[in-house]
C-alpha cells in the first residue's frame, strides 16, 4: 500500500507564516523559488499563497506573489514601515512644528504617522486620539500623553481598529489638529484601496480643526480604488525633498500651503 502523509496544520501554519515574512522581506518572489526554499510542490505554495492573499498579507501575481500595494491592495504594514524611512522621518520632524503642548491631536494608523508618533513626548503635554494600534504601544508608557483609543474590530494586517464602534468614537471627538497619510495622491484628490480606512479618515476630517496631510513622493501621481477627499479639505500638506519640480508644481495648484521636508 502506498504511504499517505498527512501534512499538519502546525507545520502548514509555520510554512505560511515563513513564506510570508520571506514574502514581505523580498516585495516579490516566485512560486519556483518559494517550493525550492521549502521544498515543497508548487501546488502546495499556490494554496498557501491563496491563503495569504485571503487574509490579506500579501497578493498573488503570475508566476508569484508581491507584497507591493496595487490600486486594489494596501500593503501589510509590517511592509509598509520598510518603505520610504528617511522620508518618513523627515516629514515627521518637520510635521513636529505644527503641534502645540496642551492640544488634542488626531492621528490615523499610517507609518508615515507612525514616525511623527515617535516624536510626540517632545511637545507632551498632548491629547493624543488615534484607532493604530501602533501607535498606542509607542505611548502607553509615556508621561505627558492622555492617550485615547477608537477601539473596535482589530486587523492584524494594518495593526489597527476599524468598525462602527471605532467609527462612532472618532465622530464623538473633537482634535485641535489632524495627522493623516494615504495610499495614493492625483490631481486635486486623494486615494485609498480599502473603504473601512476611507470611513474612518472622512470622520476625522470632520472631527479636526486644523488637518495634515504627510505624504512622501513615492505616493504622488498615483490613484486607489477609493477617491477620499479633495486636497482642499487640508490646511497644510508636507511633503519631502525627494519629489521633483513637475509633481511639486503639480500639488501646488491645488492652493493649499505646501512645505517641503528637507532630506539629510
Amino acid at each position: 500500500m502506498m504511504d499517505i502523509q498527512v501534512e499538519s496544520s502546525t507545520s502548514r501554519m509555520q510554512r505560511q507564516e515563513q513564506i510570508s515574512s520571506y514574502v514581505l522581506q523580498q516585495s516579490s518572489v516566485s512560486v519556483k523559488a518559494l517550493a525550492d526554499l521549502f521544498n515543497v510542490s508548487a501546488m502546495t505554495i499556490h494554496r498557501d499563497l491563496d491563503e495569504l492573499e485571503a487574509q490579506g498579507i500579501l497578493r498573488k501575481v503570475r508566476g508569484g506573489a508581491t507584497a507591493q500595494p496595487s490600486s486594489l491592495f494596501e500593503s501589510d504594514a509590517r511592509y509598509r514601515l520598510t518603505l520610504a524611512v528617511k522620508e518618513k522621518e523627515a516629514i515627521a520632524q518637520h510635521a513636529l512644528a505644527h503641534i502645540e503642548p496642551g492640544q488634542a491631536v488626531m492621528l490615523d494608523d499610517s507609518t508615515t504617522v507612525l514616525a511623527l508618533v515617535r516624536l510626540l513626548p517632545q511637545v507632551t503635554p498632548l491629547t493624543v486620539i488615534t484607532y493604530g494600534l501602533a501607535a498606542i504601544r509607542e505611548l502607553t508608557q509615556v508621561r505627558g500623553i492622555h492617550l485615547m483609543s477608537a477601539g473596535g474590530e482589530y486587523l492584524p494586517k494594518y495593526d489597527a481598529f476599524v468598525g462602527l464602534l471605532c467609527e462612532q468614537a472618532l465622530a464623538a471627538l473633537r482634535a485641535n489638529v489632524l495627522f493623516m497619510s494615504v495610499a495614493a495622491v492625483s490631481g486635486n484628490y486623494i486615494f485609498q484601496p480599502e473603504e473601512e480606512f476611507v470611513k474612518l479618515k472622512r470622520i476625522m476630517l470632520a472631527s479636526a480643526e486644523k488637518r495634515v496631510l504627510l505624504i512622501d513622493h513615492t505616493k504622488l501621481e498615483k490613484v486607489a480604488l477609493h477617491r477620499l477627499a479633495a486636497l482642499q479639505e487640508f490646511d497644510h500638506i508636507i511633503t519631502d525633498a525627494g519629489i521633483d519640480e513637475q509633481k511639486l508644481k503639480a500639488l501646488k495648484e491645488s492652493h493649499i500651503p505646501i512645505e517641503v521636508a528637507p532630506l539629510a
